[in-house]
């Protein structure tokens, strides 16, 4: 099999298996708290970031230095808090309404850009991000009677990844991603174990099997993805990111009988055409970035 080929099989299991675990988190988040069902994928996570770091070519104690603690801290804080939250949501406004609402990342990040990151954003891209805002507001239907202001918790784990996403930038300009993928692993394990002394409850037997699933899944979803990453660059991979909205959106209707409004169907078309945009946008200005830095470069006596 060629390697494009053979990343896009990877990437394809990686969002199959990651709309999987999202479809789990919310069966075993009507019964428990997000806390230990979050703290149950950290055993998976920090199993699987020791093993990882132990592997790499510089070795576990080259992979716990890192130029940038603080923000590596906050990084592991800020997903430990996007996976609670998450779960909230699959919850009390269900997966197929927050995967929708989650689908706004990239847009968010481009927003975020540039008070964080200080990047110069055009007026293609501000327009994608205006148009993807709108499509966030149709999902949300504020004006709708059966709106809820819970749909505040997708809202929020949106805007978390999109934080987590441009910290990671900065972090990955210095440090190795080996040592991003340890710090974002073991502060959340850490983190989560701290607090579920403090809402745990006994775990049914037949609930076990979907707890040791919930590892599984994390485990096989992060290590595809990983895989695919070496064989396909972001630009490529953020449409396939999209099949996990559609897929985890079929878990949701068939499996939890969630149905599927008319604003929420539009409003992630919206938001997909507007996030992929902005992705594909970001690369042509980077890579025309590149190519006047090389041409300065060869200029330059």
């Amino acid at each position: 099999m060629k390697p494009t080929s053979l990343g896009y099989v990877y990437a394809f299991a990686a969002y199959t298996v990651f709309s999987m675990q999202d479809g789990i988190s919310k069966h075993l988040g009507d019964s428990y708290s997000p806390i230990v069902v979050a703290t149950v994928r950290y055993w998976a996570f920090a199993a699987f970031a020791l093993v990882l770091a132990a592997r790499s070519r510089q070795g576990l104690a080259v992979a716990v230095v890192t130029r940038h603690p603080i923000l590596q801290i906050l990084r592991g804080l800020l997903l430990g808090g996007q996976i609670v939250v998450s779960i909230l949501a699959f919850r009390y406004v269900g997966l197929a309404h927050s995967q929708a609402v989650f689908a706004a990342g990239p847009i968010f990040v481009a927003l975020l850009s540039v008070p964080l990151l200080g990047e110069q954003v055009g007026w293609r891209r501000w327009t994608a991000i205006i148009v993807g805002l709108f499509g966030v507001l149709l999902i949300l239907s504020p004006q709708s009677d059966g709106f809820s202001v819970l749909v505040v918790l997708p809202l929020a784990c949106a805007l978390f990844g999109a934080i987590y996403g441009i910290l990671t930038r900065l972090v990955s300009r210095e440090d190795p991603p080996v040592t991003s993928f340890f710090y974002m692993c073991m502060v959340g394990f850490v983190g989560a174990n701290c607090l579920a002394p403090f809402f745990f409850s006994p775990i049914a037997r037949q609930d076990w099997f979907w707890m040791i699933a919930l590892c599984c899944t994390g485990i096989v979803g992060h290590l595809s993805l990983i895989k695919a990453y070496e064989y396909l660059n972001a630009v490529v991979l953020q449409p396939i990111a999209y099949f996990q909205l559609v897929l985890a959106s079929f878990i949701a209707v068939s499996v939890f009988g969630e149905s599927l409004t008319r604003n929420m169907v539009l409003g992630s078309v919206i938001v997909v055409g507007a996030g992929l945009f902005t992705v594909w946008r970001e690369q042509v200005v980077a890579r025309r970035k590149a190519q006047t830095s090389q041409s300065s470069a060869e200029l330059t006596p």
